[in-house]
Parts: structure tokens; C-alpha cells; sequence
């Protein structure tokens, strides 16, 4: 069977970062027969100094068409100077609502072999295996009305509109609870139900699909603010976390100390399936968690790993191949275990790899494992 691929390196390290992904993927199509065809177009600042445009209309319109897209990173400077009219129209907000991917999934693993690195105590991150499930195509994110304009008083007055309708709601709910019925776990939803309304209305909804739909599965429900401070007290109560846009955006940043670095952390973006005369294909955007950086550009020092990540997850999920998934996941391991690390992860006082040598000693991983 054939797949496709679209390749956006967009901005700051995000070109440096994909490069190595496919790199990985390229070592699976030549060592396992994976037939991803791939096709790279340029996104951001660098789609604009040559197009006029964030992203070409024809590159945004086949999006929906191939089976998973790789992202890698939007924002920066050069960014920043293109006309608002094109990053509206071409923004990953845009592509992310065009593609219908409501669904982003967060993975948070603790690694024990980067124990020395991370300011958490071993015993805290030992296990941890926490899936966190953000709703994406809605909440604050899209509500309208937005922007900033002048009050009556003449002060400038900035307004974001924070809004969920039912179907959203349960749409994303009912995933959450299919994910954690296939991993055999619980459900946390997280809310601001003691303050905000529309959180009344999420716990409403997820308390009644779990009660009619999902019996067997453990719900309960947490206020975003304790949620935060049980992340870091202990991360290991949670296996599925369902969030709103807003709120899985940053507790999954703040989950990644976790992992170690933001530059460990994967994401999958994911449709409703497609019929089954597709194959059920969901659309997929695949994108590390990490933005531009871009401080570290062209230096080649940026971790590749939260990319390489989002492979594993593209092959799991998109390229029907969980063993290759299951494969890279622990040659990624291998590699960390060897003591090569980018300068996020690095002990001090150790020397750091390139960005280069990190998936250079993730291919030997692969390799070693191919052989065995």
C-alpha cells in the first residue's frame, strides 16, 4: 500500500528539524518497503518572499487530499513582517480549521534516560506514559468576537470570545473516551467550570457522554488550576487528559518538563474518519510542539527528536505501520540512552550533538534493531 505526504518546514528551525523526520522516513522506505510518497512546498516567510503568500492556494487545497502533513515550525521575525491580510489567510489556525483536525494528540513519556537532565526527581517521571487530548478547531482560539478596537472611554480594549457549541464538545469527548477505552485507562477532563460558563457546559457534557456512553471508563473531572500543580506533584495519576484548545495548549507545554525539553514533544492532528471507502483515512497534521526558536536557526543545534516523534505517531496512524512506530520509539530511546543529546537535554559539562548526530545515532539505533 501507498501513502502520501506533505512536507511545510515553515519558519525558524522547522525546515532543519522536518529535514531529519524524513530522513528517518526515507531509511524506512528503503530498509522496510514503507512506500510514502513526499512532496515538500515552501510555508511562511520563506513561501512569501516567493509567492506573495504564507502557503500556495493549491498546496492549502490538496492538504485534505494526502493521507498526513508534516509541519515544522511558524513564527519569528521574518515572519512578523508579512502583511496581516496573508498570515491571516494562510496562518496554522487556517490549516488546522481547513483540514477539520479537531482532535491534537500530545503524548508526555518520562524518560528515564534523561533522569540527569530533568529538574523533576526520577521517582516522579519513572512510568509516566500521559496522553493529553486537546480540542483544536475550537474555544478561544476562533471565537468571535476578537481583536482590538477602542472602548467608549477611548482606552484601547483587546476582546477574545470563548465559545464551545454541544456537538463540538462531544465530538472531542467522544475521542478522548475511545482513547483511553484502547488504552485499557481513566479520563481527567479539564475545566474552569467554578468560573467560566462555557466550562459548565463542557463538564455538562462530558459528565453525560461518560454516564450514557462510557460507563466502564473512569471520568473525573479537574479544575485547570489544580490540574497544573498535579502535573508536576504526580504526573503518573494521569493517563488521558482531555482539555479545551486553550487550556491543552498550555498544559501540555507544561507537561513537556516531563519529557525535558519542549523539543521532545510530538503532536498528531487528527479529522473525523473519512468513509470507509477511504480506508477511514482521518486528515493528519503531524508537528513537533516546539515553535520557531528562533534564537537557535541555521545553527544546527535544534533537537529533531519532537519531529522524529511525530513520524513515529504519522506511522502508527496515518502509514499502517504501528511496528515501525513501536521501532522508532525505541531507537530513539537507544540513542538517548547512549548519552547523545542535543544542547536542550544535555547534561552539564557534556559535550551536545548536532542537530544532525541526534538522528544520525537514532539511524544507527534503527539499524542495530533491523539487524537483530
Amino acid at each position: 500500500m501507498s501513502f502520501s505526504m506533505i512536507v511545510l518546514p515553515g519558519d525558524g528551525i522547522g525546515p532543519e528539524v522536518t529535514r531529519e523526520a524524513v530522513r528517518v522516513l526515507d531509511w524506512f522506505g528503503t530498509h522496510q518497503g514503507l512506500d510514502v510518497t513526499v512532496r515538500h512546498e515552501l510555508y511562511g516567510a520563506t513561501a512569501y518572499h516567493a509567492h506573495s503568500v504564507a502557503i500556495k492556494e493549491d498546496v492549502f487545497a490538496d492538504l485534505t487530499e494526502v493521507d498526513a502533513v508534516l509541519f515544522g515550525a511558524t513564527g519569528g521575525p521574518e515572519y512578523d513582517e508579512i502583511p496581516k491580510e496573508a498570515k491571516r489567510n494562510g496562518n496554522l489556525l487556517r490549516i488546522r480549521q481547513h483540514m477539520e483536525v479537531f482532535a491534537n494528540l500530545r503524548p508526555v513519556i518520562g524518560y528515564d534516560e534523561l533522569a540527569d537532565t530533568i529538574s523533576m526527581k526520577p521517582e516522579a517521571i519513572h512510568g509516566v506514559d500521559m496522553m493529553i487530548v486537546r480540542e483544536l478547531n475550537g474555544g478561544i482560539y476562533f471565537g468571535k468576537p476578537r481583536g482590538i478596537d477602542t472602548s467608549p472611554n477611548g482606552f484601547e480594549r483587546g476582546t477574545n470570545t470563548l465559545v464551545y457549541e454541544t456537538p463540538e464538545i462531544e465530538r472531542i469527548t467522544r475521542f478522548a473516551f475511545e482513547l483511553a477505552k484502547q488504552r485499557g485507562g481513566h479520563l481527567h477532563s479539564i475545566d474552569k467550570s467554578n468560573v467560566l460558563e462555557t466550562h459548565q457546559l463542557w463538564r455538562k457534557v462530558v459528565t453525560r457522554i461518560g454516564a450514557e456512553e462510557y460507563r466502564d471508563i473512569p471520568l473525573e473531572h479537574m479544575i485547570v488550576d489544580n490540574c497544573a500543580m498535579q502535573i508536576i506533584r504526580d504526573p503518573k495519576q494521569f493517563d488521558v487528559m482531555l482539555a479545551d484548545n486553550m487550556f491543552g495548549d498550555i498544559l501540555s507545554d507544561l507537561a513537556g518538563g516531563i519529557s525535558g525539553s519542549l523539543g521532545m514533544l510530538p503532536s498528531a492532528s487528527l479529522s473525523a474518519p473519512n468513509d470507509a471507502g477511504d480506508r477511514g483515512r482521518r486528515r493528519a497534521l503531524y508537528e513537533p510542539v516546539h515553535g520557531s526558536a528562533p534564537d537557535i536557526a541555521g545553527q544546527g543545534v535544534a533537537n529533531p527528536l519532537g519531529a522524529i516523534l511525530s513520524l513515529a505517531l504519522a506511522l502508527e496512524l496515518s502509514f499502517d505501520a504501528p511496528d515501525a512506530a513501536k521501532m522508532l520509539r525505541r531507537a530513539v530511546r537507544g540513542a538517548l540512552a547512549k548519552g547523545v543529546r542535543t544542547p536542550d537535554i544535555v547534561p552539564n559539562g557534556h559535550d551536545a550533538a548536532s542537530t544532525t548526530e541526534m538522528t544520525d545515532a537514532v539511524l544507527s539505533e534503527l539499524q542495530h534493531l533491523h539487524n537483530a
